[in-house]
């Protein structure tokens, strides 16, 4: 084991999420639909009235469906149960992401949210342009960075300068994956700020 393995694992940690609640719903499920077969099982077979239904009663029902529906239901209910399995399945194999980075680092494990990033770039960019905090609204997601600069009516933005600011600020972070930087200044400028 590498000296750095322990990191890059709380890190990994941090920045996806959990699936334990979905696997403790399905399992959940599952576990009270065997039991409750189990108990009619067992009910029938003792002679005892059953909870909700015998094993028989359920594979007449099951057997009497497709003749008692409309082809419409049936779809909808397919398609539903499809559905669901769909979002288990992608539930266990993609890997989610929260809304976080993970900047540069051996030794430590730092991980830092979205929302302060965003608010760290707003700053650098505002200060860069000379406007109002309030003119500046950065969103950071997992591989891009929207930036967008409302300037004060009648005075110009330098977008050359303020991407370059923005750009060193970035790699100061050192983010992991580091994202691409989209820099727009609206047309229609801010009155009075």
């Amino acid at each position: 084991m590498s000296a750095n393995e322990p990191v890059a694992r709380i890190a990994r940690r941090e920045l996806h999420p959990s699936r334990a609640l979905a696997s403790v719903l399905a399992a959940s499920a599952l576990i009270i639909a065997f039991l409750w077969a189990a108990a009619e099982t067992v009910l029938a077979a003792l002679g005892r009235r059953p909870l909700l239904a015998s094993p028989r009663q359920i594979a007449h029902w099951a057997a009497a469906v497709p003749a008692g529906t409309t082809p419409a239901v049936l779809i909808a209910a397919g398609a539903a149960l499809a559905v669901t399995g769909l979002v288990l399945i992608l539930l266990g194999v993609l890997p989610g992401s929260r809304a976080r980075h993970r900047l540069s680092g051996e030794r430590a494990a730092v991980v830092v949210d979205d929302d302060v990033i965003a608010a760290a770039l707003s700053r650098t960019a505002h200060q860069r342009a000379r406007t109002a905090p309030e003119q500046v609204t950065a969103t950071v997601g997992r591989r891009r960075i929207d930036l967008v600069i409302r300037p004060t009516s009648g005075v110009p933005v330098d977008e050359a300068g303020i991407r370059e600011a923005v750009d060193a600020e970035l790699a100061r972070y050192g983010l992991d994956p580091p994202p691409r930087l989209f820099l727009r200044s609206r047309g229609q400028g801010a009155v009075g700020v």
